[in-house]
């Protein structure tokens, strides 16, 4: 009897570019509108599957010290213990545990999403990858775009001040968003 012998598929490293890849987060403020900021110190790696992209991975993470939201005093109050305590937990990280096609050409991925000490299974939608282009210097480069909306308080960042008019000062629900462009390794 004949055995096939099938060779797994090429796994292909992109390594992401922090100077080219930028994470934005939104969070209603008074009620009333969004105030945004956003981290520039991301790392990661994404193992790519072209045969299929179902059987890729990422693995990623975000230097909490580099958060800004336009306003100094914002940013200290956000990297206290009152909300990241970026002295205990420096590092939000995001590991992939399966990556599925959603329809809309793009895919959900899903993954551990570690935030100020919790660890919680978290779906980030994904547009893309792009296809393949070479940058002036000979370097092969993608992108992508991902989302997702968390509860802060599933990461104990509870704290919130009441309003005299009713209602808390910093709403529950976080947008983020990521841009990222990956280098081929």
């Amino acid at each position: 009897m004949a055995s096939s012998t099938q060779s797994p598929a090429a796994i292909t490293t992109w390594k992401l570019d922090p100077a080219h890849s930028h994470a934005e987060f939104k969070v209603k403020h008074m009620m009333i509108s969004n105030v945004k900021g956003s981290f520039t110190g991301l790392s990661g790696t994404l193992y790519e599957n072209p045969t299929d992209p179902t059987l890729s991975t990422v693995e990623a993470s975000i230097d909490i010290a580099t958060i800004s939201t336009g306003d100094t005093q914002r940013d200290a109050h956000l990297k206290s213990a009152d909300f990241f305590d970026s002295e205990q937990y420096p590092v939000m990280t995001f590991k992939s545990t399966s990556v599925k096609p959603n329809g809309d050409g793009g895919y959900n991925v899903t993954g551990d999403l570690s935030l100020h000490g919790q660890t919680r299974q978290q779906v980030f939608v994904v547009d893309g990858p792009s296809a393949p282009a070479k940058d002036p210097w000979g370097n092969t480069r993608i992108g992508l775009s991902a989302t997702a909306k968390i509860s802060r308080k599933d990461f104990g960042l509870n704290w919130n001040a009441a309003l005299e008019t009713g209602g808390l000062l910093v709403g529950d629900d976080v947008q983020i968003t990521l841009e990222v462009q990956f280098i081929k390794a």
